[in-house]
């Protein structure tokens, strides 16, 4: 494949547009962040946040921008004025989906993280060795637990069928693949990706070989981590091969650091392949077209 998807910072925005998207057209793809590119500061509902944020989104769309990404930060981190933590479905945002959905772009919405993250980092922990490592990823007695992020997301979407959400790490609940289908099934405006998540789909293959089956049509290719041959192949075997007990890299793209589980092939068939790789993403990523 020649095109790459990137998110990008709004700040950074232009500089990407200019030296990238602009010098190599039809190369490359990129989502903003518009002002939700907020690091460091917990305060994102200051008195003229959505109407930036609206201005700034158009005026990257204009730069070539195909959709707009919101991180995990919205609903375990950013907060208003008064210092309240922001719901995902603060009702204050919905401006934002509802000019999304008119202007026919793609929203991708991270909220929450493994189910593990949200629990004692201890050892029944089945991250422990990650948590230990990067224990800022732990989330374990946050404002709201994952069942209340995910119904808020939930509830948000409902709300906005006219808009398509993208939701990365299969919904952020591979943990529970038929939970996510009857999501899937409610909400025809939405569609995942499975990036970040291939040791949850690995260890599951039978039932994860029925559930791409299925939903072939409402699944996008990803990776979120460092793009090495090593973390293709490792994706190659598990979409394409039968192959049984094999390694998979951390969430930062190494191998052999901690393994918590051995991975086994879905041996998907060449036609679900085709729209997981690219097809998808030509269909819910405008003006992406793979050559």
């Amino acid at each position: 494949l020649e095109n790459n998807t990137y998110t990008i910072a709004r700040r950074d925005f232009s500089h990407f547009a200019e030296h990238y998207m602009e010098k190599y057209p039809g190369r490359f793809a990129a989502l903003t962040m518009s002002d939700f590119a907020q690091w460091g500061d917990p305060v994102l509902l200051k008195e003229d946040f959505v109407d930036r944020c609206l201005q700034h989104l158009e005026e990257d769309l204009n730069r070539g921008a195909c959709g707009l990404k919101v991180t995990k930060e919205l609903g375990l981190f950013f907060r208003d004025g008064d210092g309240n933590m922001l719901p995902v479905d603060d009702k204050r945002l919905y401006p934002i989906w509802e000019r999304a959905g008119r202007l026919g772009i793609p929203v991708l919405i991270h909220v929450s993280d493994p189910a593990a993250f949200f629990l004692p980092i201890d050892g029944h922990n089945e991250h422990y060795l990650t948590l230990r490592e990067f224990p800022a990823w732990s989330f374990y007695g946050s404002h709201f637990s994952k069942e209340e992020l995910l119904e808020q997301r939930n509830h948000m979407i409902a709300d906005h069928p006219q808009t398509r959400f993208i939701l990365p790490h299969v919904a952020n609940h591979p943990e529970d693949l038929a939970s996510v289908a009857r999501f899937l099934d409610e909400h025809p405006n939405v569609v995942i990706d499975f990036s970040a998540r291939i040791d949850e789909l690995g260890r599951q293959p039978y039932t994860a070989h029925d559930f791409f089956i299925a939903y072939q049509d409402r699944i996008l290719f990803g990776l979120d981590m460092p793009v090495s041959p090593a973390a293709y192949r490792c994706y190659f075997r598990l979409l394409e091969t039968r192959d049984e007990y094999f390694d998979y890299p951390d969430y930062i793209g190494r191998f052999g650091v901690y393994t918590r589980w051995k991975l086994y092939g879905l041996d998907l068939p060449d036609e679900v392949l085709e729209k997981v790789y690219y097809k998808n993403a030509e269909r819910v990523l405008p003006g992406v077209r793979i050559r």
